[in-house]
């Protein structure tokens, strides 16, 4: 690594392990996307990782009742003041079927990026796997008539992680990458 590759957090909150490998996804697409010029580490929000150590983040959760995982919000109104003096984008994991159903973004992302100063916030289809699920929600999936499978989007994540990297890898007049 050299002085000038940007370090990127993804952190994400994840109950049954969707949102985890969507953040993964994100995380190898974004390396890929940004070649050297950046170092990309995901950890999960469960860990508590300080942003301090990165010169971007990407934070996402899994979605539940049209609401971010407590443990992401509480993750970015710890780490606010942190999270301002740096680039952020927000990701969130939940929406089934086709159409994706909730069709709306969750309730409390648009007054958790102006708390943080998030660039942008993206919505990704989850999965949903009764063999995951716990007896209440299996009974709430069966009640909601609720759609079973896998409906993440592979491609629409790599096309964000080129969108992030685009705007983290800015050349300079000197040929040398730097913070965009």
């Amino acid at each position: 690594m050299n002085e000038t590759t940007l370090r990127v957090l993804v952190t994400a909150a994840s109950k049954h392990g969707a949102t985890q490998e969507i953040a993964e996804a994100l995380a190898r697409d974004l390396r890929s996307a940004a070649g050297g010029a950046v170092d990309v580490e995901c950890v999960p929000v469960r860990w508590d990782p300080s942003p301090d150590r990165y010169d971007a983040v990407a934070l996402g959760s899994a979605v539940y009742a049209g609401a971010w995982r407590d443990e992401a919000r509480r993750w970015a109104t710890s780490h606010a003041a942190e999270l301002r003096e740096r680039p952020v984008w927000l990701f969130s994991s939940g929406p089934i079927g086709e159409p994706p159903f909730p069709p709306d973004d969750p309730h409390d992302v648009a007054p958790l990026m102006r708390v943080i100063g998030a660039r942008a916030h993206r919505t990704f289809p989850g999965r949903l796997d009764k063999g995951l699920l716990t007896v209440p929600e299996r009974a709430m999936v069966t009640a909601m008539r609720a759609p079973l499978g896998d409906f993440r989007d592979w491609a629409a994540v790599q096309e964000w992680a080129a969108e992030i990297a685009g705007s983290l890898t800015v050349p300079t007049s000197s040929g040398v990458r730097g913070r965009g």
